[in-house]
């Protein structure tokens, strides 16, 4: 099992450096010709959305708004950010490089007037974005698509398919769901057989956990532990009960890392994961919002969860970044560089040194 994970470790966070985007870059470059040609758009194309309102785009868009934090990091995510001519103006999106586009909130409070301005093709519309929101800009006779809630894994990646249909990068889209794919089978294969702790996901002191019903559950269970929800009597996002938090006495807690501490009942203290310490604080970003970026805290969980097959994987991948080290200043003689849509050489190696600072770190 050891084994396994180690593999997993390595497997994962080398191939980051290949991931189809990060947050904040703008290189893009195109996708190999077999998949451009299996996942060119075609337009005119015509979609219904959650609300039921049809959708059709005659061509590829040239602008794009993005009303939702999740909008905004699919669409950079593809590789279509050069489209984007509004997004949200919140902490949720401050990691992006979002300068020189409009913004199009105040806080979370969305600015009818700025998005009706911009004038965009089409405006993408998380399924948070409330349907006042919706109809007030379909009145003003904009293109708007209203994504319906994600409640698993497979949402995320026909979310990230359906983004790119809408901005005309389909290919990026794919790739993107092609890189989640890949790594997903990495972690399942790891984790055949092995022990699954239970969990609790705390986001409150009155008990609410996200429930067996959404894409943070299934995020939870496929990174390798039971969780705690599951004991609860709603489906979506329930409040777990002081009794069966204390009586089913959670392994783990894994928390959302946009407070210092976990936001739980006061009961909760007195688990075996907090009295141990068991604490796995994940980005709240990137395991909120229902973007490719959903893989990071799986495979963090995992880390975290089977610490020392971690550390021996550390070991191997500082020697196997030794020599794509030496590979690079090889290469780089011969002045080639490849980018993969949204994620530049740079920021591929900043994301692998964060990620060999987080197989070090023990909360």
């Amino acid at each position: 099992m050891r084994q396994k994970l180690a593999v997993l470790a390595i497997a994962v966070l080398v191939l980051s450096l290949f991931a189809p985007a990060a947050a904040g870059s703008s290189g893009t470059v195109t996708p190999t010709a077999a998949d451009a040609t299996q996942a060119e758009c075609e337009f005119p194309i015509e979609v219904t959305d959650a609300t039921g309102e049809t959708i059709t785009l005659e061509e590829p868009p040239e602008t794009v708004v993005a009303l939702q934090p999740s909008d905004a990091r699919t669409v950079f995510e593809i590789g279509a950010e050069d489209r984007l001519v509004g997004v949200p103006d919140n902490p949720a999106v401050a990691d992006l490089e979002t300068d020189g586009i409009e913004s199009v909130t105040d806080g979370y409070q969305i600015q009818h007037e700025t998005v009706v301005d911009l004038d965009p093709d089409v405006v993408l519309a998380a399924n948070t974005t409330s349907e006042s929101d919706i109809e007030t800009l379909r009145d003003a006779g904009l293109d708007v698509y209203h994504f319906g809630e994600a409640r698993s894994i497979d949402d995320v990646r026909n979310n990230t398919r359906r983004t790119g249909e809408l901005t005309g990068e389909c290919a990026g889209a794919e790739e993107s769901v092609q890189w989640m794919d890949e790594r997903l089978e990495i972690v399942d294969e790891a984790l055949e057989g092995a022990d699954r702790p239970l969990a609790y996901y705390p986001m409150g002191a009155d008990g609410t956990t996200p429930g067996t019903d959404s894409f943070i559950h299934d995020v939870l269970t496929t990174a390798g532990v039971e969780d705690l929800s599951e004991a609860a009597s709603g489906s979506f996002y329930p409040q777990l009960s002081e009794e069966t938090i204390v009586e089913e006495d959670p392994e783990w807690i894994i928390y959302p890392d946009d407070s210092a501490e976990p936001r739980m009942p006061d009961v909760a203290e007195a688990t075996t994961a907090y009295q141990s310490g068991n604490l796995v604080a994940v980005d709240a970003n990137q395991i909120s919002q229902p973007t490719p970026q959903v893989i990071y805290p799986i495979v963090e969980i995992v880390g975290e969860v089977h610490p020392e097959a971690y550390a021996e994987a550390t070991a191997d991948l500082n020697e196997t970044n030794e020599t794509a080290d030496e590979n690079e200043t090889n290469e780089s003689d011969g002045e080639t560089e490849d980018t993969i849509p949204g994620f530049g050489v740079p920021v591929a190696v900043g994301a692998v040194v964060a990620a060999v600072g987080v197989l070090a770190r023990r909360r």
